[in-house]
């Protein structure tokens, strides 16, 4: 008597489609690589920069890129390839972070009022269509003045300047997830309401999430770079690519590697962090497969 094999194929993900589909997208796969490397460059500044942040050299200010200087050296004689790394450090840690703060607030908020719907819903969205009025970039510089040039501070202040458009993509997946039938399926097992968005809709919300906080984070970065520009970012001789930028501005006719290093580094994190966003918007768009 024969017996017959069955063999269980192993169906792919949404996930796994996904990843699929970002790996055939050669831009964002390279911009991928690419932050990933500037990330790791800048964890081991500490350990591979050829010199300390602060060292000056007063015998050789303002010279130009070299063999001992990669960059140069701005005013103070300080290499500028080492200013870059660490502004590095703290520009990519500021929107990280930063954009961390503003998924927190963000995905709660948004996934309790998209849950819990009726007046809740309403008096939570107000509440955000009221903030979004504020002129937040004005709180910040307040917030930066009043209780001083703190970077924790900045973490925080920039994160909740992001957190309510957030909320409103949040809402809206869970609002359409909501009335699905797995989540029929939890209530009649007994599953109370916070399991429901924890275990559930917030799990099945993080695509549109995912693309939205790789276009947060370069806007953050951005801000740090204007508040650091007008004097409210790091304070020296510490440095971000904000002071840099501002360290070259002021230079610029006579050194204009100190503007244009820094500038160069800052533009092409951006443009990675957006192609990278676009990227993962195609992939974990179920629409874009074309399989």
């Amino acid at each position: 008597m024969s017996s017959a094999v069955v063999v269980a194929e192993k169906g792919n993900s949404l996930w796994d489609d996904a990843v699929a589909r970002l790996k055939k997208n050669r831009l964002a796969v390279f911009s991928l690589c690419l932050l990933a490397f500037e990330l790791v460059i800048c964890l081991l500044t500490p350990w591979i920069a050829p010199y300390g942040f602060e060292v000056q050299d007063l015998n050789n200010t303002l010279s130009g890129p070299s063999a001992a200087h990669w960059f140069g050296t701005d005013a103070l004689g300080r290499d500028l390839f080492t200013r870059v790394l660490y502004g590095g450090r703290i520009s990519i840690m500021v929107g990280l972070l930063a954009s961390g703060v503003s998924v927190i607030v963000g995905v709660i908020y948004g996934a309790v009022a998209g849950f819990v719907g009726g007046k809740l819903d309403n008096l939570m969205m107000r509440a955000v269509d009221v903030l979004y009025a504020l002129p937040f970039i004005f709180l910040v510089i307040i917030l930066m003045v009043y209780f001083g040039r703190n970077i924790v501070l900045m973490f925080i202040a920039l994160g909740l300047t992001q957190w309510l458009t957030m909320a409103r993509i949040t809402r809206g997946q869970v609002i359409s997830l909501r009335q699905k039938e797995f989540v029929d399926a939890a209530h009649t097992m007994g599953v109370t309401g916070g399991t429901i968005v924890r275990r559930h809709l917030i799990p099945n919300a993080l695509g549109p999430v995912i693309v939205y906080l790789t276009l947060t984070i370069p806007t953050v970065v951005l801000e740090e770079a204007f508040l650091s520009f007008l004097g409210l970012g790091v304070q020296a001789p510490m440095a971000s690519w904000g002071t840099l930028i501002k360290d070259g501005v002021d230079v610029m006719e006579i050194a204009p590697w100190l503007l244009l290093f820094p500038a160069a580094t800052l533009s092409l994190t951006l443009f990675c962090l957006n192609f990278l966003g676009d990227g993962l918007r195609d992939a974990l768009d179920p629409k874009g497969a074309k399989d």
